[in-house]
């Protein structure tokens, strides 16, 4: 191929339709690339080359026959806490598991759309920190800089993305698993409406608050591939509306009423915004003003939501560890969260899920003069590789609040939010949010695409190479 680098999404998808390429040549380069890679990235925990391979010729075959389908032949990536048929679900473990039997409900619908799965992609143990780094696999990095995490849960999907491994990956999002590794590589993160994209084999995931999502290096990339996995199954607790997501991107968003929101929401440590990254969020707002819309400041009345997130995401880790093959060999950190978790499963579990229909009509109270909200996704740039890797859990838990304290409220609440680049912080990524009350993806898609349109982050993308400073861990 011309490029050393995966084209994009629609791309990949337009060349395949119009015999520009065949989808073996897509997935060998793809493969390649990974191989190259992997030593420093390190963005896979596992790569289905010879089951890649096979699905492509088979991709061909259907291409030559004049079927079409949305992703028939392209490649992509899916998160290692996602079912694909015949391959463990590790979730950023240590141990030996079983073959999953099925693909998993999102797994399932891409392929029903064409998609070839080249892997599953490295994450935290248990999805629990936003860095991807782990006695299971090593550390992923951030291509950006590899001395830098790509953050996390979702990190190796981000890495392998803004590394141009694959055009699009899905990841995982239950406190900003998708938003912050997506604002710390330069990318598009799409967090939908709960059960957007199903969890199934899980009727829900972490009691609610964690998603299943994008991401990419486009808004019409992520939107692709969220319709593409979009849909539910018997089963699943959560079914909202079915929605054309990627009809948006093209479509004028109108005068937008936009709310800046800096202050992030009560925590029991303190937070504080990086003024670079301040900076980056205010140029962003100015961008939107020029643009036609109406910016102010203002905060989402949060209260203290996260007595409504500590229950169910301790719950949801509790659970995980129970289907967990050696769970002596898990994290201590794992077991302590798990331990907290098994204690708060009755009574403050059952109040943490009942608070949520009041924090809807609380935190919601902003959109009846504001159509979309604008924060920062992180509150400091991407962390130095072993930054957070030997803490104790509750300086984990500080560092964590500390960098990363804007992002949970939203995996309370349940609604969509996206992460669009903000530009860099000493040549390191940095993003903000664009987050709206329920089902409002194609408004929230609609407007970061009118942003992207602007500001063309897409066309910056890291070094072939990548830098001097990426050699040092």
């Amino acid at each position: 191929m011309a490029s050393d680098r995966t084209p994009g999404l629609a791309d990949c998808t337009r060349m395949l339709a119009e015999g520009e390429v065949t989808s073996r040549t897509l997935v060998e380069h793809t493969l390649a690339r990974i191989e190259a890679t992997q030593a420093s990235v390190n963005a896979f925990r596992l790569v289905r080359a010879e089951a890649a391979l096979a699905e492509a010729q088979a991709a061909d075959e259907e291409l030559s026959a004049g079927v079409r389908r949305p992703l028939l032949g392209v490649p992509v990536a899916v998160k290692d806490d996602m079912d694909v048929a015949g391959e463990p679900t590790a979730f950023g473990c240590r141990g030996t598991f079983p073959p999953a039997a099925e693909d998993g409900e999102a797994v399932r619908r891409l392929r029903a759309a064409g998609a070839v799965i080249v892997g599953k992609t490295n994450t935290c143990e248990l999805g629990q920190w936003p860095f991807t780094e782990g006695p299971a696999f090593g550390a992923t990095r951030n291509p950006w800089n590899l001395g830098h995490t790509p953050g996390g849960s979702s990190g190796g999907s981000a890495a392998a993305v803004a590394a141009g491994l694959v055009p699009a990956a899905l990841g995982s999002d239950g406190a900003g698993s998708i938003r912050i590794p997506a604002a710390w590589t330069h990318l598009v993160g799409i967090k939908p409406q709960r059960g957007r994209i199903s969890t199934w084999p899980r009727p829900e995931s972490f009691q609610g608050i964690t998603v299943n999502g994008t991401l990419a290096r486009t808004v019409a990339d992520a939107a692709l591939l969220l319709d593409a996995a979009s849909g539910n199954r018997d089963g699943d607790l959560h079914r909202p509306p079915a929605l054309d997501v990627s009809a948006a991107v093209g479509r004028d968003p109108g005068r937008l009423r936009i709310a800046l929101s800096l202050k992030p929401p009560f925590t029991a440590v303190p937070a504080r915004l990086d003024p670079r990254i301040r900076d980056r969020v205010h140029a962003l707002a100015e961008r939107l003003a020029a643009l036609g819309h109406v910016v102010e400041e203002a905060d989402p009345r949060y209260g203290r939501i996260g007595l409504a997130f500590v229950p169910r995401a301790t719950a949801g880790i509790a659970e995980r560890v129970r289907d967990v093959t050696s769970p002596h060999l898990l994290d201590r950190r794992t077991h302590e969260a798990a331990r907290l978790g098994r204690l708060l499963a009755g009574a403050p579990l059952r109040a943490a899920r009942r608070a949520e229909e009041a924090l809807h009509r609380r935190v919601g109270a902003l959109f009846a003069r504001y159509d979309v909200v604008l924060a920062p996704t992180t509150a400091a740039p991407p962390p130095r590789i072993g930054t957070l890797a030997d803490m104790s859990g509750w300086s984990t838990d500080r560092a964590m609040i500390a960098a990363c304290p804007y992002a949970w409220p939203w995996n309370v609440l349940g609604w969509p939010g996206v992460n669009v680049p903000a530009g860099f912080v000493d040549e390191l990524p940095v993003g903000a949010q664009l987050l709206g009350p329920a089902h409002s993806e194609p408004l929230l898609v609609s407007l970061a695409a009118q942003l992207e349109a602007d500001l063309r982050w897409h066309e910056h993308r890291p070094g072939a190479g990548m830098s001097a400073d990426n050699r040092a861990a």
